[in-house]
């Protein structure tokens, strides 16, 4: 298993070696290299230098061009840089041979990480997503960050980081205090009725928080047991614990059958609830109190911010402990982040959460940081998404104006795309059962990819018509763009291979998609970086876009060229299709054989 130095790299290297051997006293400059519509690269660092060496850029430029090794004049057998010429004011154009092409996608198909070289410095980062609450049904806002969440810990862990995934559910707080009295006035509610599937979970809790909130809105005594309860929980009664142990086994059932159909593994010792944390409450709050970050405000205990003001001007404080003594969601944050920096020894604090949670965070962590627990090693970052919307640009809701079940919009993208599926299953072979679970790969897939391909930081429209289409930017297309590939392999003759020849010359077409396989490793380090994931559907698009131009340009099987031509092109459709089944792997989207 061994990295592969892409061609941009390459390149750059040469082209900053022949700069400092050409111009000593320009010292280590960046030559500015980038991808260019006039050539395969452009580089734009001489008129910058001309400017500090007080010279003029094309005759600079000309001194580095007579420093670097061309096709044309160098005595090189394997030559990286096919033609060279200067434009303008000592741009360098730069036109790579095709023999580097085609050789360094060899060399890169003969790993099975496609060449892409672990990150140089990884650490270990926590990644907060996927927060489901007990008791309650998941609804389209659940959505995004469980996709993002997903796709970002696939990547990460590509990259060499450790990852430590954390499921924050909403497991504690007043309302357990109203279903356990109800559930110990009434002890066969869910006894009689074991859940064997989500549905049936979520069934049994649906029934019993209807009947539970309607005593407790009609029925003053019920409801001043149940506060009674709340304190029950809090101080840990055995027999109170029992019971919400029960409501959150049976959440978990139906989270659990959810986020299966979302294709998302979800275990058990990474569901650490805000429950998790009662145990460290009391103590970060003395902790942040004894420090002098936090202090008492009409008895609570709070965290001011100069920069942080309501309407009127007057400061807003992060509430950690309220006046009655009981702790706020901060207080709970607040030790996770103990927990998670001080246990499990994270260097990064990733929290996938819904950009209108801003605001806490923000104070959140400049508590951490004014306490110590986060520092310049050890930082927090908010991966902060938008909303999904209907077609209207509103929040997407049901005609009848209610929150959209997660299990609801799932199972219809599914039912759409298994008829897409259906229409061509007939040529395809594919028997009912296969149909069904094509289209729960594409039907999820693309609801995934229309997620993932939209900034995480925006809203985006939830069209499934689009989403499903064959055409344009979905995953549908991307799929089919594999599963075509993996038809031309399966049609090839015996004595037909997929093997590359650096000797050959490359089609306009072929070079195109040649130079944009070699981007995959810069590609997934920058979407690591940044934890960006829709520039990896971005690269991904492109990459299918550039494989039907070359598909519909250059005959694969019955090239014109003779044999060694046709296991070139298969060669490329083969390195096409694996840098098209990890980048979507990556997404955590299925790619299909056959489609």
């Amino acid at each position: 298993m061994a990295s592969v130095l892409s061609l941009a790299a390459t390149v750059h290297q040469r082209v900053a070696d022949a700069l400092s051997a050409a111009l000593p006293e320009a010292g280590s400059a960046d030559p500015l290299l980038r991808r260019s519509d006039r050539a395969d690269f452009q580089a734009n660092g001489m008129l910058a230098l001309a400017k500090q060496l007080k010279g003029n850029p094309r005759e600079l430029a000309a001194k580095v061009v007579a420093h670097l090794p061309v096709a044309a004049t160098s005595a090189d057998p394997d030559p990286v840089i096919a033609d060279i010429e200067v434009s303008g004011p000592g741009f360098l154009n730069i036109t790579i041979a095709d023999s580097a092409i085609t050789a360094t996608l060899a060399a890169r198909a003969a790993d099975d990480r496609l060449g892409v070289p672990f990150a140089q410095a990884p650490g270990t980062t926590v990644i907060d997503y996927a927060q489901p609450n007990v008791a309650k049904e998941m609804h389209v806002g659940h959505l995004r960050s469980a996709v993002i969440g997903d796709a970002v810990v696939r990547i990460l862990e590509f990259a060499g980081e450790q990852v430590i995934r954390r499921h924050h559910i909403g497991d504690w707080g007043t309302q357990f205090g109203m279903l356990i009295q109800y559930l110990i006035e009434h002890p066969h509610e869910l006894d009689h009725k074991d859940a064997s599937s989500g549905e049936e979970a979520m069934s049994n809790l649906n029934r019993l928080y209807k009947a539970a909130r309607a005593l407790f809105d009609s029925d003053a005594e019920f409801k001043e047991r149940s506060r009674r309860r709340v304190v029950e929980l809090q101080a840990g009664d055995e027999e109170t614990i029992a019971l919400w142990r029960k409501f959150v086994d049976e959440s978990k059932i139906y989270f659990y059958s959810v986020f299966d159909k979302l294709d998302i593994e979800i275990h058990d010792p990474d569901v650490v609830g805000e429950s998790g944390y009662n145990d460290m409450l009391a103590e970060t709050c003395r902790l942040l109190e004894e420090s002098g970050v936090a202090v008492r405000s009409q008895g609570a205990l709070c965290v001011f911010f100069d920069d942080i003001k309501g309407p009127e001007g007057n400061p807003v404080p992060l509430i950690v402990q309220k006046s009655d003594g009981g702790f706020g969601y901060a207080a709970t944050d607040l030790s996770a982040i103990r927990d998670r920096v001080q246990h499990l020894k994270a260097d990064t604090l990733l929290y996938v959460v819904d950009a209108r949670q801003s605001l806490h965070f923000k104070m959140v962590f400049e508590t951490a940081r004014r306490i110590g627990w986060l520092n310049d090693q050890v930082h927090a970052v908010q991966l902060a998404f938008g909303t999904v919307l209907g077609k209207d640009g509103k929040p997407f809701k049901t005609r009848a104006g209610e929150t959209v079940r997660l299990e609801d919009l799932l199972d219809e993208a599914t039912e759409r795309a298994a008829a897409v599926v259906r229409e061509k299953s007939e040529k395809l072979g594919l028997t009912e059962e296969e149909v069904l679970e094509r289209g729960a790969q594409v039907g999820v897939g693309a609801v995934k990819y229309a997620d993932l391909s939209t900034s995480a930081s925006r809203d985006y429209k939830f069209d499934l018509d689009q989403m499903v289409s064959l055409n344009g930017d979905t995953s549908v297309y991307l799929q089919y763009a594999y599963a075509r590939i993996q038809s031309i392999l399966r049609r090839a003759d015996e004595g037909q291979r997929a093997l590359a020849h650096p000797e050959l010359p490359l089609a306009p077409a072929e070079r195109a998609l040649g130079l944009h396989l070699d981007q995959f490793g810069e590609t997934l380090r920058e979407v690591a970086a940044g934890y960006e994931p829709h520039k990896l559907a971005g690269y991904l698009y492109q990459l299918a876009s550039l494989y039907t131009t070359f598909y519909d340009q250059c005959p694969v099987l019955k090239a014109e060229g003779g044999p060694a031509q046709v296991e070139n092109r298969l060669f490329l459709c083969d390195i096409t299709a694996r840098t098209l089944g990890r980048g979507m792997s990556l997404l955590g989207i299925r790619t299909p054989e056959r489609l």
